[in-house]
């Protein structure tokens, strides 16, 4: 079964706000055997346009048990905090599984 990520853009109007959302989801996270795989404030935008000063790339066990986190009790009730200290964009994807080559 193939990972799941979920990939935030954060444009930070409020950093005590956010630092108070990093305290409130970063035990939901942890329970969720999540890992928190790259908290960037200086992406190298390479093509296009890229929103928000921070982004942050989640990696969980499956795409499933991402969407159980976004949806659960205790992440419920930090998203509100992120919401009011910045604007985001969130994304959920699964992980790609090259398939096996016929010998």
């Amino acid at each position: 079964m193939p990972k799941g990520y979920v990939i935030l853009t954060e444009a930070i109007n409020d950093p005590e706000g956010m630092a108070a959302y990093s305290r409130l989801s970063g035990p939901s996270v942890a329970t969720a055997g999540a890992k928190v795989l790259a908290v960037d404030e200086d992406v190298q935008l390479l093509e296009g346009e890229w929103h928000g000063n921070r982004t942050v790339v989640l990696e969980f066990p499956s795409a499933d048990a991402a969407r159980a986190w976004y949806e659960s009790d205790d992440y419920q009730r930090a998203k509100p905090v992120r919401q009011a200290a910045a604007d985001c964009n969130a994304v959920l994807l699964s992980g790609f599984e090259m398939p096996a080559r016929r010998a």
